[in-house]
């Protein structure tokens, strides 16, 4: 089943529209791509604190809670402030497996006023989950995000 993004990405922008608590913009962003998204088993953010990734909002199952840069998928989005897709994790050097289930990863980078903020991570169990649809699109979702965010973080 195709993701209707344009509804998502509508709600998701009244959902955390005027919203002045980032852990509650994370949360509900989670909550709605949760929703929304079908085939996937993890999705949630990841905040650059003390110079790691530390786990913030999410749906799932339990997660690793800090990760290193220049480790696994997330720190390599976070090193090099860009979305990767990756197809295959099993392929991924340095992949780590906080759920072994996962089969696919996309890690959308989050700026606030050309800062890196954190990241969007969803984990698929299926191979090769995330197309070139879905990047576009959730990079609209980061972009929703950090306008909202921007707002009340300097």
């Amino acid at each position: 089943m195709e993701t209707n993004y344009k509804e998502l990405l509508e709600g998701l922008e009244s959902l955390i529209y005027g919203i002045d608590y980032d852990i509650t913009i994370l949360s509900n962003a989670s909550a709605i791509l949760n929703e929304y998204l079908d085939d996937i088993n993890w999705v949630g953010f990841y905040l650059f604190k003390d110079n790691t990734l530390k786990l913030g909002p999410f749906q799932g199952k339990v997660a690793c809670m800090v990760i290193p840069l220049n480790k696994g998928v997330c720190g390599a989005c976070a090193t090099n402030k860009e979305t990767i897709v990756v197809k295959d994790v099993h392929e991924f050097k340095g992949h780590i497996a906080c759920d072994s289930r996962s089969k696919s990863e996309i890690c959308v980078p989050i700026m606030i006023n050309n800062t890196f903020y954190g990241l969007l991570d969803i984990d698929s169990p299926i191979e090769n989950r995330f197309s070139s649809v879905d990047k576009e699109n959730l990079e609209k979702v980061a972009a929703i995000i950090e306008k909202e965010l921007s707002k009340i973080i300097k």
